[in-house]
């Protein structure tokens, strides 16, 4: 009798821990897209971590596995949001826009092939939060002074931040830890990703054209003849130098970390000393309390796995990297991506394929990097352009923004693990 209760009493707080893991999820999901008051998402995310670690739904020493896997990733986060805010400062973002008007020469479409081409080389290098934050502000200005309509430039700032943030590593927070869990190289993941970067986006682009084809076809014109800006040399060199840097530190075994920390470095010096940044504006540029709620937000979500969610996944999980394997894989990750946002959804389902190899591994992020595009709420980079689109006094209508993504998601999610499969055919010799 006294066994019975006791298996009773354990399988209730097993509910009560599963509950409760759910419900911090949702909280610090909901107060991330909705802001109350303004207030940053840290502001509830990192209580709601503590919570489950006092209450116990997770052990003390998962939480500290989980701090200790998420700690280097985001440390080379602060330093890449560091590098992207200084390149702005030397005015590489001003160089692209004025590059972007000129050779545009007044033809919309124009204009929409030189914001591919700036919007997919930005996110795979600087990443996707320099694309959001630091390009669409600039793409505003260099439509309004063609006079051509900013919502197709302005809604492929949007959708590259999260599909061209396939490529490298340092592309997107959620490469970060799919590259951590893979095992390869900074060149074989590049290499892998290659393909199914330029298929993407390929597909992306004829979309566009379409779907915006009305908007397009609207009037323009050649901009005024001004003085262009000074090419930003120093910060092309600092970061073509900081690729270098990560090659040459997966290759010897040290955390690309380093290199993106000694590139911040390089452009941090030369600003303060000509007086063009200060020691607090570089503090803010590293976002640190965005780092702490995506510490905060691991936490939680380790939570959710340790509590069942790993369990009802792996039943949805094919082994292997055959070609079956990889749709199910990347359209599962799509699915969850907008069900409970990006960052949770490969935070959750890497531990569940990450012995499968790196195929599935680098299935997951082709599900969690384009599927985002189909709703608001599918990744952090999408909930902060539309605030940024909103101070514009633009309008996203969500009507037109979900249409384009059930175009563009399906379609490039298709082309990017076909291309993916051929990769690990031919790279990876099966």
């Amino acid at each position: 009798m006294g066994h019975r209760l006791a298996r009773k009493d354990r399988k209730l707080n097993a509910s009560l821990a599963e509950t409760l893991s759910v419900a911090m999820l949702v909280l610090v999901l909901v107060s991330a897209v909705v802001r109350p008051f303004g207030l940053p998402e840290a502001v509830f995310a990192v209580p709601a971590a503590a919570l489950v670690v006092v209450a116990g739904a997770i052990p003390w020493d998962h939480a500290l596995d989980e701090a200790a896997r998420l700690g280097p990733v985001i440390g080379f986060l602060a330093a890449v949001l560091v590098l992207a805010q200084l390149c702005d400062d030397e005015g590489l973002f001003q160089y692209c826009g004025a590059w972007m008007a000129r050779t545009a020469a007044g033809r919309p479409r124009r204009l929409l092939a030189q914001v591919f081409l700036a919007a997919s080389a930005i996110t795979a290098v600087l990443s996707l939060d320099a694309t959001v934050v630091l390009l669409t502000p600039v793409v505003f200005a260099t439509a309004a002074r063609l006079g051509a309509r900013p919502t197709p430039h302005v809604y492929a700032c949007t959708h590259l931040s999260n599909t061209a943030s396939l490529l490298l590593p340092v592309s997107n927070l959620t490469n970060l830890l799919a590259f951590t869990a893979s095992g390869l190289s900074f060149t074989r993941f590049a290499a892998l990703m290659a393909l199914p970067w330029l298929a993407a986006i390929a597909v992306e682009y004829v979309v566009f054209r379409r779907f915006f084809a009305i908007d397009l076809d609207a009037g323009a014109q050649a901009p005024p003849g001004a003085d262009a800006p000074a090419l930003p040399l120093f910060a092309l060199v600092t970061v073509g130098c900081t690729l270098a840097g990560f090659v040459l530190t997966s290759a010897v075994g040290v955390d690309p970390a380093w290199a993106a920390l000694a590139g911040a470095a390089a452009l941090a010096v030369r600003a303060l000393l000509r007086g063009r940044t200060s020691p607090k504006a570089l503090l803010n540029s590293a976002s640190v309390p965005f780092l702490a709620f995506v510490l905060a937000l691991g936490v939680v979500v380790r939570a959710v796995v340790d509590n069942g969610l790993d369990t009802a996944l792996g039943r949805l999980i094919h082994d292997g990297t055959g070609l079956a394997a990889l749709f199910g894989i990347a359209a599962l990750a799509a699915v969850l991506a907008n069900v409970i946002n990006n960052l949770p959804a490969v935070l959750v389902l890497l531990p569940l394929t990450v012995g499968t190899g790196p195929g599935a591994v680098l299935a997951v992020l082709l599900g969690v990097n384009i599927g985002p595009n189909l709703t608001y709420a599918g990744s952090l980079a999408t909930l902060l352009w539309r605030r940024i689109v909103q101070a514009h006094d633009t309008e996203v209508r969500l009507g037109e923004f979900t249409r384009l993504g059930l175009y563009a998601v399906p379609a490039s999610l298709t082309a990017a693990v076909l291309a993916l499969w051929v990769s690990l055919a031919v790279i990876q010799g099966g």
